[in-house]
């Protein structure tokens, strides 16, 4: 049986969100990485483990534009310093983050005659955890920017803020924020 780096087990990791569960790839890998196999197909990002979601989420900001080899090490240390804070498997840990992190609902623009009308919206789960995944790796690159703190202890910390539901963590008041707007929205 493959291990997540040689050391987490992805079949113990459950998603209780039934909505996010055919979204969060957890099949058995030991190197995330699958180089685009998947690129340009309908659904193709359900296919890729939700691990290398998150390393492709923290490339695309300026701190690692595409240098996977370094995300990718910031992210297993991350997971180190996550299983060493939470004595738990911290795939677990992230997906609980995924699940906590990801807004309901949303608003759209509806046009009516030259007005534009705020409609909430329920969103789709693939939009969901996208959401999250962004939102999680941003929070994480503006701990760190101008901070002495390395940047897989500011992931670390924002995953279990966001896994907690801490109001604290980046990814959990933008999705207040979502919710609250699409509330006054309905």
């Amino acid at each position: 049986m493959q291990k997540l780096f040689d050391k987490y087990d992805l079949t113990e990791v459950n998603v209780k969100d039934k909505g996010l569960g055919r979204y969060i790839n957890l099949n058995p890998i030991s190197i995330p990485h699958v180089g685009a196999k998947y690129a340009n197909r309908q659904f193709g990002k359900s296919k890729v483990s939700i691990v290398e979601h998150l390393i492709n989420g923290m490339m695309r900001t300026e701190h690692a534009t595409g240098e996977k080899a370094k995300t990718y090490n910031i992210v297993k240390k991350a997971f180190n310093i996550l299983e060493e804070k939470t004595k738990k498997n911290p795939v677990q840990i992230f997906v609980d983050a995924l699940q906590n992190a990801s807004p309901k609902e949303e608003i759209t623009r509806l046009q009516y005659g030259g007005i534009s009308v705020p409609k909430a919206v329920d969103i789709a789960p693939l939009r969901r955890l996208d959401i999250a995944l962004r939102n999680i790796c941003v929070g994480t690159i503006k701990s760190s920017h101008k901070n002495k703190r390395r940047i897989q202890n500011c992931l670390a910390d924002e995953i279990i803020k966001a896994s907690r539901g801490d109001s604290n963590a980046f990814s959990m008041s933008k999705k207040d924020e979502i919710e609250r707007v699409a509330a006054s929205a309905r």
